[in-house]
């Protein structure tokens, strides 16, 4: 077992980077990304995988609470580095701290400040009228703003105290699953994640939403793992999972049919047969008590609406001139699900939030090639997918959903994927072999035709050549 990230797999990210954007955009000269984006996108990259490799190799000895203290604070400190810059550069760039072209996050904002004028009544009024997965946030921000003012700095620094420690969530829940080496560097993976940083500087609800899904994660399989049960553990898991279809129904869905997926495979080693019983019941009951509400209407709206979801959005892109959009369909992107999305290395369509993450969609794509070697191993090799059956059933359940509704290459959609591909990502690190480091290899040349694939797309369904 390889126990920390290799400076080889680094070295070789760093340049296959390197080239397939330099490949990029001299074969698109006239479509090149700004040079803003080009530093951030090589800064993203560096800061991932030439950190990875210091990181895992030097944090593999220290004690566990000595280990903790470390990514927390590195985490955090990254983040809130992430923060003031951006909160600066969004100004230059837009006159106001927020990502180009913002609507929900400036929205949201809004909505905060105008409760806070109307009072808890209205407000709480007002949201009972919208949909459960769109009222979670706004209260949120209502209560923060309500205690603290309206500080878009102070609610950042929050987000980026919640980021930090989901990751420590990671580290515990990976231990927990896979073993220490492998918990330390999927919280290190999660803890230079780009795409996870970012989100700390805007005014959206994913930093949040991802830190209650993976407690609720990690919770659930303290749960299922304990010898006794607990009433109150089965409290917090219940709230934490309530928690998330105010914030977006397809997380909680995904996250309820993980729990139950759980405690049917789970071998009995670790989940006691009484444990299972009662769980099993429990999970029942609950899943009566979502059944008769609002939220499964809505979830049912939403699952009914999937296809034609997808149909209109992709019937909208053709109108607009996106040609090949009709080709995205759900059948072609769910194979490509774990990769998703690709990074956007060319200038089209004003996409400026696309560019500022595309080193982060870059890092993801890379360690692909790492999540597949995990799959491969739990399905075929060592065949330990039941014992895995909470982590790798909530992923498929999310994505798979995503991949055939009409947002399967969105980035903001595909976030709440990234912590559990992390973990899977260092257990294939782990299992890195000279027998299918081959694999590795061919990946290495996959990657750059993604990206070069990708960007000929994005211009040629737009009739740019």
């Amino acid at each position: 077992m390889i126990p920390f990230f290799p400076k080889q797999f680094s070295r070789r990210a760093i340049i296959v980077y390197l080239l397939s954007l330099a490949t990029v955009s001299l074969v698109f000269y006239k479509y090149m990304m700004n040079l803003e984006f080009i530093i951030i996108g090589i800064t993203w990259v560096l800061l991932f995988f030439l950190l990875a490799h210091r990181y895992t190799k030097r944090w593999v000895y220290p004690q566990e609470s000595t280990f903790i203290r470390k990514l927390f604070f590195t985490a955090l400190i990254i983040r809130l580095i992430w923060v003031v810059f951006s909160y600066l550069y969004f100004f230059i760039k837009t006159g106001i701290p927020f990502e180009f072209g913002s609507k929900d996050a400036y929205a949201y904002h809004n909505a905060a400040i105008w409760f806070n004028e109307i009072g808890w009544s209205e407000a709480l009024d007002y949201l009972s009228t919208r949909s459960r997965g769109d009222a979670g946030y706004p209260l949120y921000l209502f209560i923060l703003y309500y205690i603290f003012g309206p500080n878009i700095i102070l609610t950042r620094v929050i987000k980026s105290l919640l980021s930090a420690w989901m990751c420590v969530l990671v580290y515990k829940l990976a231990t927990r699953n896979l073993g220490e080496e492998v918990g330390r560097m999927a919280g290190i993976f999660c803890c230079l994640m780009p795409n996870l940083i970012l989100y700390c500087g805007l005014h959206l609800k994913e930093t949040e939403m991802l830190f209650l899904m993976i407690a609720c994660l990690e919770r659930a399989d303290m749960m299922l793992r304990r010898n006794t049960l607990r009433f109150w553990d089965i409290v917090l898991v219940l709230l934490l999972l309530t928690s998330l279809f105010f914030l977006r129904n397809v997380l909680g869905i995904a996250m309820g049919f993980a729990i139950f997926t759980s405690l049917v495979f789970t071998s009995s080693r670790l989940v006691g047969g009484w444990n299972r019983m009662v769980l099993i019941v429990w999970a029942l009951v609950a899943l009566g008590v979502f059944a008769g509400g609002t939220i499964a209407n809505e979830a049912k709206g939403m699952w009914n609406g999937r296809t034609s979801n997808q149909t209109l959005k992709r019937e909208t892109q053709v109108r607009k001139g996106y040609d090949w959009a009709k080709y995205a369909t759900g059948t072609v992107m769910a194979p490509m699900i774990f990769v998703l999305p690709f990074p956007t290395m060319v200038d089209v369509d004003e996409q400026y939030n696309q560019q500022l993450i595309s080193g982060g969609n870059y890092v993801r794509v890379f360690l692909g090639g790492f999540v597949l070697i995990a799959l491969y191993s739990a399905l075929f090799v060592k065949r330990n997918w039941r014992n895995l059956s909470l982590l790798g059933s909530f992923e498929i359940a999310y994505l798979g959903i995503v991949a055939f509704s009409g947002f399967a290459n969105s980035e903001r959609f595909l976030l709440p994927g990234i912590p559990v591909l992390m973990i899977m990502a260092a257990y294939g690190v782990s299992l890195v072999s000279q027998r299918n480091y081959r694999w590795l290899k061919v990946w290495y040349w996959v990657v750059p035709m993604i990206i070069i694939g990708w960007a000929y797309f994005k211009l040629g369904t737009r009739g740019l050549f």
